[in-house]
């Protein structure tokens, strides 16, 4: 969607003030930790951009609040794997061999937006190391979501999700859809504890040197993401609203986790 198109869908230019609002009418409250998935242009011409709409949050939630975006850079994940797109074969081992190491400063995100790309920078905020999923985070709760994420398990209980989960924080989709609930891995992992393995690997600094550090996560199946998501809207567990021109989505972590495993677990595993 061009910027054109988007100031001619849009009555009024959105800014950190009216976002804020609508966040507020929304249900977000001050003092809370909220888990942010961000599709900006969904939410009308932003007066300001990115950083309005991040400053809007922090409005929302307050100093006393803790505000966590995913920081995923999947450029570091192997080359091996690709699928959108996949490279030549003979390219695999030039890519293992000259990408940058992860270093959590610097390496940008990869498709998950302009908001969570700025916010991963912000003055204060914090984020785990893991290459390819990590969380960023800011605010009173920082330092203890972001302090431990194994490569093999990025989305399992002891991770971010997973002190998330456990800490009453609740889940915005700001714009984006359930297919962006990076929470309802967690729910895979609950539903189905026996998810295959894939081969993976990233390139990180290690005892001061850049390696290439092979391991294997679970495998995701995010495709089913967006029918569970309805279903946990016809329950009840969704709080849906408007920010801007954005249809969002407002819900309890633990909630539809819990809910979201349920439904996967009756549906039956989607691997042989």
């Amino acid at each position: 969607m061009t910027e054109h198109t988007i100031v001619a869908a849009t009555g009024e230019p959105r800014t950190q003030h009216s976002l804020m609002r609508d966040l507020r009418l929304l249900g977000v409250m001050p003092g809370e930790t909220l888990l942010v998935h961000c599709a900006m242009s969904a939410l009308g011409w932003v007066a300001g951009g990115a950083e309005a709409v991040v400053r809007a949050l922090l409005d929302a939630v307050t100093d006393a609040g803790t505000l966590v975006m995913p920081a995923q850079s999947s450029q570091l994940s192997d080359p091996a794997n690709w699928r959108a797109p996949p490279v030549p074969e003979s390219w695999i081992g030039i890519i293992r061999e000259g990408v940058p190491p992860f270093d959590p400063r610097t390496t940008p995100t990869r498709d998950m937006g302009a908001v969570a790309e700025l916010f991963r920078s912000w003055p204060g905020a914090r984020r785990s190391l893991p290459p390819t999923c990590s969380f960023a985070a800011l605010g009173p709760e920082a330092e203890w979501i972001t302090a431990w994420q194994s490569l093999g398990e990025p989305f399992g209980d002891d991770g971010p999700l997973g002190v998330l989960y456990r800490s009453a924080a609740r889940i915005l989709l700001l714009g984006a859809g359930f297919d962006a609930c990076t929470a309802l891995h967690l729910s895979e992992l609950k539903a189905w504890p026996s998810l295959p393995r894939i081969a993976e690997g990233s390139a990180m600094t290690v005892d001061g040197q850049r390696r290439w550090v092979r391991f294997d996560v679970a495998a995701g199946y995010p495709d089913g993401f967006p029918g569970i998501g309805q279903a946990l809207v016809r329950q009840g567990v969704v709080r849906t609203g408007r920010v801007g021109s954005a249809t969002c989505h407002l819900m309890s972590m633990t909630a539809i986790v819990d809910a979201a495993a349920g439904l996967m677990a009756e549906q039956g595993a989607p691997f042989g």
